[in-house]
């Protein structure tokens, strides 16, 4: 029913619907009852065998609230949310990130890096305005330095430079209008090309094959200046040879051009300053930028095209080829014929740009903040304009293999895009990357998948790679799974990780249904529950707010908010008092806060109650990690320093209050966790021979459980230790009417006691039974009493269901589907690949004592007694 509305539904669909709402409507009141929506349904839709329990089950995920009619609004509002989660969904799983924040390093005394390229073998070379070559690792770990101007005795300073890794070769453009040449691997000088009567602003190189290259400069008068070598090798250990200069081999470019192996070509192009020049030999074009708005970048021909006798004319005077080279060079640039160059406008002109084959893909950026897409063919108009910068752009770069443009701006301010969706996948800005100042200089290794950004430091942003899984392991979310649970309503699962996704899973079969992003921002969601019908889904997060969702279409029907400054939820519950609903919620601000729930009043900002006096006057100390209630009028909260209070929700007074023992006895309790991340309230338990009473259990410390007496004595009944391996219980559960309580421990296991028989004088009782679940810390551990199932979440990632013995059903979001009421579909007696090879899991024997041992891997003391007892599945 879910795929026939969200995927088939067309728009003449749609249209038919609309209209087949407003004939249905004849009261006027907007809404039409189920029978005439199911109806309705099954003629424009051409269903005729639909089902009603199909019809209803699609009515109650529209209508949380459960009036028995339905609206165009709320009808069209599902679909759209639908649509969009779809869209959100498809966008997360092409999301990048960088590692922030970036690894900076000083580059010294506020002196510019004018550029910064990657060498073959992984390494990063800088260059300063001052003459300063730095070389550094990967990992901008500094590895050598040297300053090329120390041997001039008057200053100069460094405008580009280029690598010519082919030749091992680093080239440099100086302010007194000179290319140098220095060998890479040692820094010393080569040779240089003096006098160009000009200042080269902006360099490039590449290597043309079969030992010919080209080296390009932009200056001060909008030129391109292009000098084509033939045998370069051969030449430059020609000019190597020449008489030096300031202690350098010199060559003046009028002489230099004399050689047939030089070609030499410069051409007017720009009416400003070049800021940038590009040789793409996939395209055998010379790309050019400048800040000027008529011809704000230029693609043209390195040579002109010799198709008529006017353009050979044009040759002999640009190109000064062969041994007839007796007249003088004419310094006069050559504007190139409109054929051969397509000319692009921008507004405010470009400062930097990027073209890529692949794509067919050129990508302007300049002082209007925009990012510009073009058919490098057609200058008319761009095809996309990707708004997101709030400074001028000073770098692009196209990852054609990723499908990703990076782009930076002046105010440190990193994007990352995606070439076909046209969207920002991922912003750095100078807060969260650590990067400050104004970027000179910017540059992306594909080796290294980082990219490496100069401003007043240098700076590291490698992109956060997602690991390989191993085949045979299954996840449930990409990111710890922070919280799950289960709707009765929908026989659904509902889990939430550290990144806000939330999905839906069908829990018959573990199928994903339906997931959505609770959150735009960085909020991390730290605790979910359903209402009483199971229809609405509330989470809290570490802003400090609620939300109230229909889980179904991922749409945020309201938000629960304290004025203020807000702090973290750690829980929340759902809480029915005499007849009202409301949403109770505790966390770092130390107080229960009371919302009152009322579906149809959909305020967008809904604030608390005002607080109990005795909340605000004997509360807690320290922020509440967990809460949960006994019907009908009790409620207790316990805090991080191990403090426990028992309140009377119908008074709002406190009715006890407790200590973990240890917390209370401990000299020093520096390092331990005192904290009750869960509890439990158990009805009509008999303790200590007396009359059945209602009991609390608590998580203690070094894995121990405290077991109180809520209304009979209000005291600590018994401590008794649960983790064998003295881990913090997490989790705590009972099964609905039975005395089975379920712990969970950090590392991952499962214990099962039953309370009915437990001895309080026995410290240590022995578990009815105990497996690993999870690799990580079991964040939910809940029990689906109709199907005898555990369902649980932990930070590894995964979401799991289990027979109430710990038999494994299988995890969701596993290719194979799993039928909860058939064991033959389950993927016992197997278990979880990552739980089976984990060192935690191996069972005890001799052979294990050898150099290495469980406790020493866990860090933590195992008694004989308890190794005895490890058993796996």
């Amino acid at each position: 029913m879910n795929c026939l509305v969200n995927e088939k539904i067309s728009l003449d669909d749609l249209q038919k619907l609309k209209l087949a709402f407003e004939e249905s409507d004849v009261s006027g009141t907007g809404y039409i009852d189920v029978k005439n929506f199911g109806h309705i349904l099954k003629k424009c839709l051409k269903e005729p065998d639909m089902g009603n329990a199909q019809i209803h089950s699609l009515l109650k995920k529209i209508n949380y609230s459960d009036q028995g009619r339905i609206s165009w609004v709320e009808f069209s509002t599902y679909l759209l949310q639908q649509y969009k989660a779809k869209e959100e969904t498809v966008r997360r799983s092409k999301q990048v990130a960088f590692n922030l924040p970036a690894t900076v390093r000083d580059c010294g005394h506020g002196v510019t890096i004018v550029n910064i390229h990657s060498t073959h073998d992984g390494t990063v070379l800088t260059v300063r305005e001052d003459g300063l070559v730095c070389q550094w690792s990967s990992e901008l770990k500094p590895q050598r330095t040297k300053h090329m101007f120390k041997v001039h005795r008057r200053s100069k300073w460094v405008t580009d430079f280029a690598l010519m890794s082919e030749y091992n070769k680093l080239m440099i453009g100086t302010g007194d209008g000179e290319i140098q040449f220095y060998e890479l691997s040692s820094l010393e000088p080569y040779c240089q090309i003096s006098a160009l009567g000009t200042i080269p602003l902006t360099l490039d190189y590449s290597y043309t094959g079969s030992d010919n290259c080209c080296f390009l400069y932009g200056d001060m008068e909008g030129c391109v200046t292009i000098i084509l070598l033939s045998t370069a090798e051969d030449t430059l250990r020609l000019w190597n040879r020449l008489p030096k200069a300031e202690n350098v081999p010199n060559i003046a470019i009028k002489n230099a051009v004399l050689s047939q192996k030089v070609t030499f070509v410069r051409w007017k192009v720009h009416h400003d300053w070049v800021t940038q020049v590009k040789y793409f030999h996939s395209f055998q074009a010379v790309a050019s930028s400048s800040n000027e708005e008529t011809s704000s970048l230029v693609l043209g021909c390195v040579l002109p095209s010799t198709h008529s006798a006017q353009q050979l004319k044009e040759i002999r005077e640009v190109c000064y080829e062969g041994k007839n080279r007796k007249i003088q060079l004419s310094w006069i640039p050559q504007a190139r014929a409109s054929g051969d160059q397509t000319v692009f406008s921008v507004c405010k002109g470009v400062k930097a740009f990027d073209l890529c084959q692949k794509h067919s893909l050129l990508v302007t950026g300049g002082m209007d903040r925009l990012l510009r897409l073009w058919n490098p063919r057609f200058s008319e108009k761009p095809t996309a304009i990707l708004k997101g910068h709030s400074s001028p752009i000073i770098s692009l770069c196209i990852s054609s293999e990723d499908n990703q443009i990076f782009s930076v701006s002046t105010d440190s301010t990193v994007k990352i895009w995606h070439i076909q969706d046209q969207c920002c996948l991922f912003t750095a800005d100078p807060i969260v990357s650590g990067i400050h100042g104004n970027v000179s200089a910017c540059s992306y290794s594909p080796a290294m998948r980082s990219l490496y950004v100069a401003a007043d430091c240098i700076a590291v942003l490698p992109l956060m790679l997602r690991s390989k899984r191993h085949s045979r392991i299954t996840i449930s979310h990409d990111e710890a799974v922070m919280c799950c649970g289960y709707s009765k309503e929908f026989r659904q699962v509902v889990s939430c990780s550290e990144g806000s996704v939330v999905k839906v899973w069908d829990f018959d079969t573990g199928r994903q249904v339906f997931e959505f992003t609770a959150t735009p921002d960085l909020t991390t969601i730290t605790c979910m529950t359903f209402d009483l019908k199971g229809r609405r889904l509330i989470t809290g997060g570490t802003n400090g707010c609620l939300k109230v969702w229909n889980f179904n279409s991922g749409q945020c029907l309201k938000t629960l908010k304290k004025e203020g400054k807000c702090h973290l939820v750690s829980d929340c519950i759902f809480l029915e008092v005499q007849g009202f609903s409301y949403v109770v919620a505790v966390g770092g601000d130390r107080r229960i806060d009371i919302y009152s729930d009322v579906p149809e009043d959909l305020y967008h900002v809904q604030r608390p109650q005002p607080s109990w006096k005795d909340d605000l006057k004997n509360g807690h100390k320290e922020g509440i990690l967990s809460v949960v209630q006994c019907l009908p009028s009790l409620l207790a909260t316990g805090s991080y320093n191990g403090e426990i209070i028992v309140w009377n929700v119908a008074s709002g007074s406190i009715n006890c209050r407790f200590v973990g023992p240890l917390a209370a006895k401990e000299q020093n309790t520096e390092g331990l966790d005192t904290g009750v991340p869960s509890m439990v309230f158990i009805k009509n338990l008999k303790v200590l021979q007396l009359s059945p009473t209602t009991a609390l259990l608590t998580p203690g410390v070094k894995g121990w459980v405290n077991l109180w007496d809520v209304l009979g004595g209000r005291k600590l009944v018994s401590s008794f230790k649960v983790s064998k391996f003295q881990q913090k219980i997490t989790k705590l559960s009972i099964a609905d009417k039975t005395t089975l309580l379920y712990a969970a421990d950090r590392i991952g296991y499962i214990y099962i006691y039953n309370m009915e028989m437990f001895d309080p004088e026995q410290s240590s009782p022995r578990a009815e039974h105990f497996w690993r679940a999870h690799t990580g810390s079991i964040t939910s551990l809940q029990i689906v009493t109709s199907d005898q199932v555990v369902l649980t979440s932990s930070t590894d990632r995964t979401v799991r269901l289990w027979s109430a013995q710990g038999e494994f059903i299988g995890t969701f979001g596993q290719p194979e589907m799993w039928s909860v009421q058939i064991p033959s579909s389950w993927t016992h007696p197997g278990i979880p690949y990552e739980v089976l090879i984990d060192p935690l899991s191996m069972p005890h024997h001799d052979i294990l004592k050898r150099k290495s041992h469980l406790s020493i891997a866990i860090s933590s003391d195992v008694t004989e007694t308890d190794r005895g007892e490890l058993k796996t599945l």
